[in-house]
């Protein structure tokens, strides 16, 4: 099994980051802050104006330590890494599949199945905490809603009917997740999905972490040699990584939303954390962002018995486990993707 080991994030603005021999030096107006040796390393995140030497970066592709850049809200910009790995046989496979709608709605179906079961378990969950809390009804009757769907995802067999049932899984669920938030109302609340930018402070922290998520997707799903901008679920695109968007739907609401919720109901982050910028978007300060990060790499450290492989795996490994059964499927190792599902 492959280890688990750090991401790097890097926030402070004007850090650079150097080779210091087999070791990431983070230095500050010349002073070095930090010094991590780069086999502690999966990747290295930057935020923001956060600069990178050519000799880290030559270092870095020769590890398999990925490196990207996003700005300081949180919007990818770029990523280094170093020679693709994997089997070019495998990759050409997954082309084919893409063009194949029965091949490509096998995997969307399984995804859009795992999203949905993963969404309603999230539902029940809270509502098993706190059976008697305002919007309780309302929860109960997404949770069966929710249940349907599964059950007619399930016999879909178009990719049309697969994704347009996705949109009818998701409206459901974001109809009542402003109920799964109990604590400081004035600062969170959700009154429907927006980003690019965000327009209010939940809506900010969600994106944010699906930010950290798709980054841990991508990685995944290149290390066992898938490329991620070819995808199932999600089209072509270009600069979009399709794939990586597919297999995030299934972590989404277990990783990312299980996440945001929690850092607010346990009022680990709080409203004065965030502030709307000339544009109109929400964005967190440097704090926050560091709440966030911690929390993240906590939740990452975290192990569950995986429901395919049924053994222990720290909560960060998983999508290295899916994308490694996904590529196993395209090779005809296994007879369907098992995609994950949280209990």
């Amino acid at each position: 099994m492959k280890q688990l080991l750090n991401t790097l994030y890097v926030t402070t603005q004007g850090a650079y980051l150097a080779k210091d021999g087999e070791a990431v030096a983070v230095r500050v107006e010349q002073e070095t802050k930090l010094r991590v040796p780069i086999h502690t390393l999966k990747s290295i995140v930057c935020f923001g104006q956060v600069s990178c030497s050519p000799f880290l970066m030559g270092l870095c592709g020769e590890r398999d330590v990925e490196l990207a850049f996003l700005t300081e809200n949180g919007q990818f910009l770029a990523r280094v890494h170093g020679p693709v790995s994997g089997n070019v046989l495998l990759r050409r496979e997954q082309f084919r599949w893409a063009d194949r709608e029965d091949r490509a709605a096998e995997v969307a179906r399984s995804v859009v199945m795992a999203k949905v079961a993963n969404c309603r378990t999230v539902i029940l969950r809270a509502l098993r905490e706190k059976p008697d809390s305002n919007g309780a009804e309302n929860l109960e009757q997404a949770a069966r809603r929710l249940g349907r769907l599964l059950e007619t995802v399930a016999g879909a067999i178009r990719i049309e009917q697969i994704r347009g049932h996705e949109g009818d899984a998701a409206r459901t669920y974001f109809d009542v997740f402003d109920h799964l938030i109990t604590v400081s109302k004035d600062d969170f609340f959700f009154r429907g999905r927006n980003r690019r930018p965000p327009l209010d402070n939940m809506n900010a922290l969600l994106s944010f972490v699906y930010t950290l998520l798709t980054h841990d997707v991508t990685a995944a799903l290149e290390s066992v040699g898938l490329d991620p901008a070819v995808g199932y679920l999600h089209s072509d695109r270009p600069g979009r990584p399709s794939l990586s968007l597919d297999l995030v739907e299934e972590f989404r609401p277990v990783v990312a939303d299980r996440l945001a919720l929690s850092l607010v109901n346990r009022r680990q982050i709080s409203g004065a954390g965030f502030r709307r910028n000339e544009t109109g978007g929400v964005v967190m300060d440097d704090a926050s962002r560091k709440e966030v990060l911690v929390a993240y790499q906590k939740r990452k450290q975290e192990e569950i018995q995986h429901p395919f492989l049924q053994e222990r795996v720290a909560f960060g490994m998983v999508p290295h486990v899916q994308a490694m059964l996904l590529a196993r499927f395209i090779r005809g190792d296994l007879d369907g993707y098992p995609s994950f599902l949280w209990k």
